[in-house]
């Protein structure tokens, strides 16, 4: 695996790909700065070695060219972030941008407006990608939240470099991560996959059911395979076409020795309101007209006790409704258990859009060993497919 550590950018000019799609608000100011924090590390190391940088980035899903969506508004931001003055082109192709990179001395930046102005860039077009890689001498992808998607500035540039293209560091250290719980991890592992939806986690299921000793289920689709085993669910969420797969899941896991570890106890809650009335109840016995919205006190025991014998842990999916304050116990308690862990020696990832937003929300972010800084492309790595931006730098 070629990493940036394996090149000297001396008076050479990167071409990176960061993944810029930062959430701005109303006035344009950059809400969360977590991905280009990210990338500053690959950049850093470039402008040392004596090199330049040219970034290229997507910013939300523009039809054509937009003025909201144009990266020119991130600038300063990157600006501080970085340290160095970034310099912007108002264009990401074509001998205008050619003849400001050809400016570009050591130790600069030049920000390229956003790639989806253009609709070659999520076609994958060759043209395109080849007028791309006129702009570096060596191609570092760095973008693991665009890693699954074939596109011109991910996938399809990197056949134009031949031996000069690598991972930047946020990339690799995705890929050691994952390696990390999928491969080479210590063992007890074990697998936390929260979130609503049964059918949305099982081909991650699937995947990694080989992999791990121990899988806790909890939040929503908690419900279904509660429900497939006899149990009185209430008013709580559940795929009932899912029942037969959350039975066939509890025993393709017997078979291959993993424990499986439900919810035993449940918040239950009279309506899906941070006000609603709540009571404790058995996870199997919950009344009608009441819904379970969070783990209940012997689950986070439970769950805890699980935690604390693991030695590398993935958690995929809050175990409860935390945006309501109300129903947000189980899953910063399933925070706090992973926290010691980690302080305890173990290695644990984060991943996945849910897990992460609570990971930021309630301050475990540097508290476990790594946060994910892609959505999509983690679950679809967890999932055991091989990524095209990954691929294309191994090729």
């Amino acid at each position: 695996m070629k990493t940036i550590n394996d090149f000297n950018f001396n008076n050479k000019k990167a071409l990176i790909r960061v993944d810029f799609n930062v959430p701005l608000d109303e006035n344009f100011n950059v809400t969360d700065t977590t991905r280009i924090q990210a990338a500053k590390p690959t950049i850093i190391k470039i402008l040392e070695d004596g090199g330049s940088a040219v970034l290229m980035s997507h910013l939300g899903r523009p039809k054509g060219v937009q003025e909201e969506f144009s990266l020119k508004h991130i600038v300063e931001k990157v600006s501080d972030i970085i340290g160095v003055q970034v310099k912007f082109v108002t264009d990401c192709v074509g001998e205008a941008v050619e003849a400001e990179v050809a400016k570009l001395n050591p130790g600069e930046v030049l920000l390229l407006e956003n790639l989806r102005f253009y609709s070659e860039e999520t076609k994958g077009d060759d043209a395109f990608a080849e007028k791309l890689s006129k702009l570096g001498d060596i191609y570092v992808n760095d973008a693991f939240g665009t890693a699954h998607r074939a596109h011109a500035s991910t996938t399809i540039v990197a056949k134009f470099f031949s031996e000069n293209k690598c991972f930047g560091k946020l990339l690799a250290k995705e890929i050691e991560s994952i390696d990390k719980v999928l491969k080479s991890g210590e063992k007890p592992v074990t697998a936390v996959l929260g979130g609503s939806k049964v059918s949305s986690k099982i081909t991650i299921i699937e995947n990694i059911l080989d992999k791990v000793d121990h899988l806790i289920i909890g939040g929503g689709m908690t419900y279904t395979f509660i429900k497939a085993q006899g149990g009185q669910i209430g008013d709580s969420i559940c795929e009932d076409d899912k029942q037969e797969l959350a039975l066939e899941i509890l025993k393709k896991a017997e078979e291959k020795g993993v424990q499986i570890h439900l919810p035993v106890d449940v918040i239950g809650a009279d309506a899906f309101a941070n006000d609603a009335n709540t009571q404790i109840a058995a996870v199997n016995a919950i009344p009608d007209g009441w819904q379970g919205l969070d783990a209940g006190p012997e689950t986070i025991k439970k769950f805890h006790e699980v935690i604390m014998q693991s030695k590398t842990i993935l958690w995929n999916g809050p175990l409860g409704v935390f945006e309501m304050e109300s129903f947000a116990k189980g899953t910063i308690a399933l925070g706090e258990s992973i926290a010691e862990a980690t302080a305890n020696g173990a290695f644990s990832l984060v991943g996945g859009g849910d897990s992460v937003a609570a990971v930021k929300q309630f301050g475990f972010g540097n508290k476990v060993s790594y946060v994910s800084t892609g959505g999509g492309a983690m679950l679809e790595s967890l999932e055991g497919k091989t990524l095209p931006g990954i691929a294309a730098i191994l090729d």
